[in-house]
């Protein structure tokens, strides 16, 4: 068994230390958000209509399993359906806005509560919910 312990990893029956490789991540590739069976219309109206997200067509053998996968940027948010269905109200995806007002400006007029959050001093930031319950943060970019 591998113990982490700071930045040091233990193989536990060896009792050493286990080399790891610096760095061994780069960046995320997707975060995914579980949904609802059948909802993939309301998914598409609010990543790619509010968000302005576009979709990206799902391999043949997951686009079986309901759901769908959308893009902006070097962003990709996963849509997954989850039998027994329950929103993430904590946990969530972070996003970087370019245009963070017009994007909170647009979201307003389309009827998604904007919650602003100062709780970082100097980060411009809010939350908002997809259709299905789901968090989402958005932070301004830094100007």
């Amino acid at each position: 068994m591998l113990i982490l312990t700071g930045a040091v990893t233990y193989d536990s029956a060896r009792r050493k230390p286990v080399s790891m490789p610096e760095a061994s991540f780069t960046l995320i590739d997707h975060v995914q958000l579980a949904m609802p069976a059948g909802e993939e219309e309301r998914a598409r109206a609010f990543y790619g209509g509010v968000l302005g997200m576009s979709e990206v067509a799902k391999p043949a053998e997951l686009a079986k399993r309901g759901g769908c996968w959308f893009e902006s940027g070097g962003v990709q948010l996963h849509l997954g359906v989850e039998a027994d269905f329950r929103p993430a109200k904590k946990a969530h995806p972070a996003l970087r806005c370019r245009d963070y007002d017009a994007l909170t400006a647009r979201l307003r007029m389309g009827g998604v509560e904007v919650l602003v959050d100062d709780g970082i001093p100097g980060v411009r930031r809010c939350h908002i919910c997809d259709p299905f319950g789901n968090r989402i943060e958005l932070i301004a970019a830094a100007q």
